[in-house]
């Protein structure tokens, strides 16, 4: 079980399987080969030749094209204006994508992903008509923070400021106790969602009986308030 990637990927759910990724640095190349290996269809574009010519060669994109996005024409050229969902992946150069995300809204493209490089860029790419607004940097850097303070923790996932899904060790203060005798929501505020067994702790069994017992090696997955969450005790 993964949940790092649904923060962004939840925001890409579409009937449409087609989308388009502009930018082909290290976070533009990871939405390509994700959103390929999930078997959708994946037009790459950057301005330089040599991503273009890796993107293919590295098959992480069905199509691949080099042109400058800060040309509309180029991007209406292209087949930008049939694409449902298009995820602008420059980051580091503000007014390329600025100008790259007003481009594609006023192509008639119905959801736009930006990524911002600061809080001003983001304020701007909103104002520009952008749909989500993504922060990577900033969302690894709290990612790396928690895993240094809180290595118990697997994964995390946050569904709003209040609320997240966290997947993590089961600690020895829980072993052998079933569900019922944690009582979980009432203890930590949290639910259990899933569990493992400890000899594979890839196989998740998904709303576990309630007196199914938990077992030191294995993997759980709750649900719950950060403040609950922050208090469960965890295998170190």
């Amino acid at each position: 079980m993964n949940l790092s990637s649904l923060g962004f990927f939840r925001s890409l759910r579409s009937k449409n399987r087609q989308f388009a990724v502009i930018g082909l640095g290290r976070f533009g190349r990871a939405v390509c080969a994700t959103l390929n290996s999930l078997g959708y269809e994946v037009l790459a574009i950057d301005n330089q030749e040599q991503p273009v010519t890796q993107a293919l060669k590295d098959e992480i994109a069905a199509h691949a094209v080099q042109l400058d996005s800060t040309q509309r024409l180029a991007l209406e050229e292209a087949g930008i204006p049939d694409f449902d969902t298009v995820i602008v992946a420059i980051g580091n150069y503000v007014e390329e994508s600025v100008i790259t995300t007003l481009n594609v809204k006023e192509l008639g493209v119905n959801y736009v992903v930006s990524k911002a490089s600061s809080e001003i860029h983001g304020k701007v790419l909103d104002r520009v008509g952008a749909d989500l607004v993504v922060f990577p940097e900033h969302e690894m850097g709290c990612n790396l923070a928690r895993a240094i303070t809180r290595p118990g923790i697997l994964d995390r996932f946050e569904l709003d400021p209040d609320n997240s899904i966290v997947e993590l060790r089961v600690p020895a203060e829980f072993n052998q106790k079933t569900i019922a005798e944690l009582d979980l929501r009432n203890k930590y505020g949290v639910t259990l969602l899933a569990l493992t067994q400890p000899e594979n702790t890839e196989k998740f069994e998904v709303n576990p009986s309630p007196i199914t017992q938990l077992q030191t090696g294995a993997v759980m997955v709750v649900i719950g308030n950060n403040r609950g969450l922050e208090r469960l005790p965890l295998e170190e």
